[in-house]
């Protein structure tokens, strides 16, 4: 019985209950299909969308004449690590070569001006693990060698303290947060100069603080602020989002299960 207990609790016990690794790649089939170096924005209005049983929230908004705006997640496969500015803000910034983490196309990208812009909701029954993050291309170079509206990271000394952080905050179901995860983009606040650094790669970042989150939430944090809020480009490229079971969710699975089979037994004695 302890045996049949233990595979329960720490196996898989039903599709509902299994760890899930959460890269996009649905995108490449129909309905999306997207072709190399493309994007979904969000422009059909659906809203949002599903990848991996999580919901990733979006808002488009047509102004006409080919203008429009943003915010929520994005997915692209767009591998452009060298072209600066807004025209340029589906890119992942994964040097050498651009693209998805472990060399996978497709990869998800984050735009947030405030706190609850971009969300995503977990499946039932499971918890953020992991996930891989990057810069992207827009932000990268606006940090390296500044724009006309953001500084370059350091200024003109090199010397400046500048920073700039994402936010990551577990929600649980009554939208409580059980937790925060910080993750420096780039970092100038070292003393010596050469610790310096912008995250060109992609990084594993550990969520298991986040266990009890039914939604993840995003925000931004930079030392480059103006009167309108944050100068430096609000985006982050996200990949392969590990989730595993709730602990309490595979126990109540595992007990259920293990009590359907004693009634079982107990019939077949009777019988």
């Amino acid at each position: 019985m302890l045996r049949v207990l233990s595979w329960i609790v720490f196996g898989c016990v039903g599709a509902s209950a299994c760890a899930a690794t959460i890269g996009f790649e649905e995108f490449a089939s129909p309905p999306y299909a997207l072709g190399p170096e493309s994007f979904y924005n969000g422009s059909d209005g659906a809203g949002g969308f599903t990848s991996g049983g999580a919901f990733f929230n979006n808002d488009y908004i047509d102004f006409g004449g080919g203008f429009y705006a943003w915010r929520g997640w994005s997915v692209s496969n767009v591998t452009d690590i060298v072209t600066p500015g807004y025209v340029n803000e589906y890119a992942a910034y994964n040097l050498p070569a651009g693209g998805g983490a472990g060399r996978s196309a497709l990869y998800g990208v984050a735009f947030s001006n405030s706190p609850g812009d971009a969300t995503i909701n977990l499946p039932a029954g499971l918890v953020p693990q992991s996930v891989q993050l990057t810069n992207t291309t827009y932000a990268a170079l606006s940090m390296r060698d500044g724009d006309a509206f953001a500084k370059k990271f350091g200024g003109l000394s090199g010397d400046d303290p500048d920073y700039f952080k994402l936010i990551i905050t577990g929600l649980d179901m009554g939208g409580t947060p059980v937790g925060t995860v910080d993750f420096y983009l780039a970092d100038y606040r070292f003393a010596q100069n050469e610790l310096d650094y912008i995250v060109s790669q992609w990084t594993t970042v550990d969520l298991s603080s986040l266990a009890g989150a039914s939604r993840l939430s995003f925000a931004f944090e930079s030392s480059d602020v103006g009167p309108f809020g944050i100068n430096t480009p609000t985006y982050v490229a996200l990949d392969n989002l590990v989730l595993v079971p709730e602990p309490a969710s595979v126990l109540l699975v595992g007990l259920a299960m293990l009590v359907r089979g004693a009634r079982r037994c107990a019939a077949g004695d009777r019988s």
